[in-house]
């Protein structure tokens, strides 16, 4: 008899627990946990590069995208060798991060036509949209566009 008030005394235990809790989440304002661990970012969104001009890395995927653009641009070239114009980099205005399989980069590049009086490619220069995927497991690196950027 002792063993069922015990099993019956343990269970009214876990049942004042169960709605204690319940209780307690009815009064917590709604989506306030969510809140607790959100910091406004989603799970495989863009995230702003900051310091764009110091970031090494950065700087680097823009001057790669422009030479990886300049190479398929000769390739397709009639004639070859210097019919086409090349570019030539000069900075990466802004860039943001997406973590995909890898990191992708979406970097707006300012570039001049190589030899031409706008070689600081800011203001006599053109900026280009750059889209690179870098996987460093793999250490590769892949330019997938590289367009005029539209007017903004």
């Amino acid at each position: 008899m002792s063993r069922v008030i015990a099993a019956s005394g343990a269970c009214a235990l876990i049942l004042v627990l169960l709605v204690a809790c319940a209780a307690s989440a009815a009064r917590t304002e709604p989506g306030a946990a969510r809140r607790l661990w959100d910091d406004g970012r989603k799970v495989g969104g863009r995230t702003e590069v900051t310091d764009e001009e110091g970031d090494r890395e950065v700087q680097d995927l823009g001057r790669y995208s422009v030479e990886e653009h300049n190479r398929r641009r000769e390739e397709g070239c009639e004639g070859g060798g210097g019919v086409c114009g090349r570019l030539e980099f000069a900075r990466v205005v802004s860039a943001q991060r997406q973590v995909v399989s890898g990191i992708k980069y979406y970097l707006r590049v300012a570039a001049a036509e190589e030899g031409g009086a706008g070689s600081n490619g800011v203001t006599d220069g053109r900026v280009f949209d750059a889209v690179v995927v870098v996987k460093p497991w793999l250490q590769s690196r892949a330019l997938i566009r590289f367009a005029p950027a539209d007017a903004k």
